[in-house]
């Protein structure tokens, strides 16, 4: 498991996209629907919309994505060690799945990658 994704929400995809792209010259790699992926230069900042994003109490607003080779896996190996999922392992992106849990101060935490059981890689 590695930290690959810093997930942020943003009430406004194009401005937040002209803060990171233009003006701190990260690379976009990655961009569909409400969500934008940059290249910084180790973990990926990946920027969501979200329309109606709260104030800084929002759990919307930031994300550690881990990735990971095989969701389930990584899922069921967690789970065994206490921690307490929100959800089941999903499809998010393609053949991409992911699910998430939070630390003991509420900070949401997903891991993310492909799904062995149902032939991802």
């Amino acid at each position: 498991m590695k930290l690959g994704t810093i997930l942020l929400g943003v009430k406004d995809l194009e401005r937040a996209l002209g803060f990171y792209r233009d003006l701190l010259g990260f690379p976009v790699k990655f961009q569909g629907g409400e969500v934008a992926f940059l290249d910084a230069g180790g973990p990926m900042i990946a920027l969501r919309h979200v329309a109606d994003l709260g104030a800084f109490g929002d759990e919307r607003r930031a994300e550690l994505v881990l990735h990971v080779e095989d969701v389930q896996s990584a899922y069921e190996a967690l789970r065994a060690k206490g921690i307490t999922f929100d959800r089941a392992p999903r499809v998010v992106m393609g053949d991409r799945w992911a699910t998430d849990f939070r630390d003991p101060d509420g900070h949401v935490l997903s891991i993310f990658g492909p799904n062995a059981a149902v032939g991802g890689s």
